[in-house]
C-alpha cells in the first residue's frame, strides 16, 4: 500500500473515530428522549432521524454543500465572522459524516433504552438515587451493548462513506480524501491492484468491528438490531 493510501485510510479512520465520539456525545439525549419520552414529537423527530438511511448520499452531500458552502447561508455567515466554511475540510467531512451516521447510533441507543423499562429506575428512585445518579449507575451498565453497537456501528459505517464525503470534502489529497475516494481514484485509473489492496483492509476493518459486536453479545439472549423502522 504506496504512502498516499496511507494518508487516505488514516484519514479515514480519524474521521470515523471523531464521528463517532460525538455523536455518542451528543445523540444520548436524543435516543434517551425517543426512547422514553411521550411527546407526540417523537414520531416525527424519528422520521428526521432515518432519513439519511433512505436519502442517497449524494442528495445528503449536495445540499450539506449548498448550506455549508462559501455562498450558502451558514458559510456566509461564518465568513462574515472571520471564520471559514467547512466545506472542503476536515471539519466539513465530520459534519457531513455525523448527519450521514446519525440513524446508526440513535436508533441503537433508542432500542436499548426502551429495553430497560421503568422498573428498575423506579426501583433505583426508592433508594434515593437522583435522575443522574440513576442515568450513570442503571442506565449506562445496562445500555453497554447498545452504546457499543452503535459505536461500532457509526465508525465502521463513517470508514466506508463515500458520497457524502466527496460531496462535502471534496477529493483534496491529505486532507479530504477518504479511503473510500482513494479506492474510486484506483478504480478510475484502472489500478486495481492498488484499490484492491485498500478496499480489503477496509472489509477486514469492517469484519472485526461488527465481530467484536456478535461476539459481545452471543449467549445473552441479544440481538443486534442496528435500525428498527417506526
Amino acid at each position: 500500500m504506496g504512502g498516499d493510501d496511507l494518508i487516505a485510510l488514516a484519514i479515514s479512520v480519524r474521521l470515523a473515530a471523531v464521528t463517532t465520539a460525538l455523536l455518542l456525545l451528543l445523540c444520548t439525549p436524543l435516543a434517551w428522549w425517543l426512547g422514553t419520552g411521550s411527546s407526540r414529537w417523537r414520531a416525527p423527530v424519528n422520521a428526521v432521524v432515518s432519513l439519511p438511511l433512505v436519502l442517497p448520499p449524494t442528495v445528503l452531500g449536495f445540499y450539506l454543500l449548498v448550506f455549508l458552502g462559501p455562498q450558502g447561508p451558514l458559510g456566509r455567515a461564518l465568513t462574515l465572522v472571520g471564520v471559514a466554511s467547512p466545506a472542503f475540510s476536515f471539519t466539513g467531512l465530520v459534519i457531513g459524516s455525523m448527519i450521514y451516521s446519525l440513524p446508526f447510533v440513535v436508533q441503537p441507543l433508542r432500542d436499548a433504552f426502551e429495553g430497560l423499562g421503568t422498573r428498575v429506575l423506579e426501583v433505583a428512585a426508592t433508594l434515593s438515587a437522583s435522575p443522574w445518579d440513576r442515568f450513570v449507575s442503571v442506565v449506562l451498565p445496562l445500555s453497554s451493548r447498545g452504546f457499543l453497537t452503535a459505536a461500532v456501528l457509526a465508525f465502521a459505517h463513517t470508514l466506508g462513506e463515500f458520497g457524502v464525503v466527496l460531496m462535502i470534502g471534496g477529493n483534496i489529497p491529505g486532507r479530504t480524501q477518504t479511503a473510500s475516494i482513494a479506492i474510486f481514484n484506483h478504480a478510475e485509473t484502472l489500478e486495481y491492484g492498488a484499490a484492491n489492496r485498500l478496499s480489503a483492509t477496509l472489509v477486514v476493518i469492517a469484519f472485526l468491528l461488527l465481530l467484536t459486536v456478535y461476539a459481545s453479545t452471543r449467549g445473552r439472549g441479544a440481538r443486534v438490531q442496528p435500525w428498527r423502522w417506526n
